[in-house]
């Protein structure tokens, strides 16, 4: 029985057998990838149907570096046997281009699944309560400079060269480079000292007194940090800036403030001591006022107008929308006790004294 090969040289030739076995490898190659997309399909399905963040990540990440994977293999095998048969130089790179796509394919592998995994930890639907995302994302970052600073080595070893003469090469042009790129280096050891120190995360309402900045922070980059302002606009900041400005963090609040000035008439003066009274009893069993924080309402000063006392005191809640309406509900409480009393809120009013009306209004008799 001959062989396939005998047959094959038969019907074309010696000299025509390898463009068979290329169009074989390769053809072998796209159904490899075709079944491989499939796999990885059923495999996706499979893990939407677990709530494990790592599964998932896995699954995400092998599509489509798995597929360029296998193309890489077969058509470098491809090339390699078209260099047996043809003597051309050219094929002759099939073996390193192989070598240095696979450092690069994991690489991708390991990049995707970095960014998958950081995806899925923040999110509820996976973990119950959703890692920090400023912790995760400053982990994946660094995770993806390793990858690249890695594949970076393996390939210059690979195709030569001398790794240790870099590093001392970069040494040496360290302080040069330090000179040329300070504002850089600056930017990203601010960057550091945000993930380090964590004044503010992703999410957080900042502002600072120093500068006109104020809205919630997106995202916390190596070089810059943006923040979207409350009329919806971004704003790009330079990490190095946080190191030379004071930052507020109202995202941290334990409690809100309400401190406000009430001023009733001075013909109410009697009506002072009970309505400052009541109103501080109405705060004390009001559920939204938080009693263990400083709570004062006391009678302060003797306005133009006015006789006024204020109310300082604290809100359970940190939520803005809803601390307002709070607010609105004790002021009303307030405007209700001092009604109850019979008393009123005073508004600028002026009197007018003029000395010299009834000596006029004698004169004026006698004239009559």
């Amino acid at each position: 029985m001959e062989s396939i090969e005998s047959v094959l040289l038969s019907w074309l030739g010696e000299n025509r057998v390898w463009v068979v076995s290329v169009f074989l490898i390769v053809l072998a190659t796209a159904l490899a990838a075709w079944a491989f997309g499939r796999f990885v399909q059923k495999l996706a399905l499979r893990a939407e149907k677990t709530v494990n963040p790592w599964d998932d990540a896995l699954v995400g990440a092998l599509s489509p570096p798995g597929q360029v994977f296998l193309w890489l293999l077969g058509l470098t095998v491809a090339a390699q046997r078209a260099g047996q048969a043809t003597g051309a130089e050219i094929f002759a790179l099939a073996e390193p281009a192989r070598e240095i796509g696979l450092i690069l394919v994991m690489s991708w592998f390991a990049w995707r699944f970095s960014h998958s995994a950081e995806r899925n930890l923040c999110n509820p639907r996976y973990i119950g309560k959703p890692m920090d995302a400023t912790t995760v994302r400053a982990i994946g970052k660094l995770v993806r400079a390793s990858i690249a600073i890695t594949a970076g080595i393996v390939i210059m070893q690979f195709l030569g060269y001398s790794v240790s003469g870099v590093l001392a090469f970069g040494g040496i042009g360290g302080l040069a480079v330090g000179f040329a790129a300070k504002d850089l280096l600056a930017n990203f050891f601010g960057g550091l000292m945000i993930y380090l120190d964590r004044p503010f995360a992703v999410g957080d309402w900042i502002r600072s007194p120093d500068r006109q900045i104020e809205g919630t922070v997106e995202d916390i980059g190596w070089r810059l940090t943006r923040i979207r302002t409350f009329d919806m606009r971004p704003v790009y900041v330079p990490n190095s800036v946080f190191t030379q400005i004071s930052v507020e963090n109202p995202s941290r609040m334990l409690n809100r403030r309400i401190f406000e000035t009430i001023g009733i008439r001075y013909e109410d003066a009697h009506l002072m001591a009970v309505i400052v009274a009541d109103v501080k009893k109405m705060l004390q069993q009001h559920p939204e006022i938080d009693a263990n924080r400083t709570l004062i309402v006391n009678f302060n000063s003797f306005a133009a107008s006015s006789l006024d006392f204020f109310v300082y005191t604290f809100t359970r809640t940190t939520d803005w929308v809803r601390y307002h309406e709070i607010k609105q509900d004790v002021l009303l409480n307030v405007l209700k006790v001092v009604e109850r009393h019979g008393a009123s809120c005073a508004f600028p009013t002026s009197t007018i004294h003029i000395a010299d009306i009834p000596s006029l209004a004698r004169e004026a008799a006698l004239d009559s």
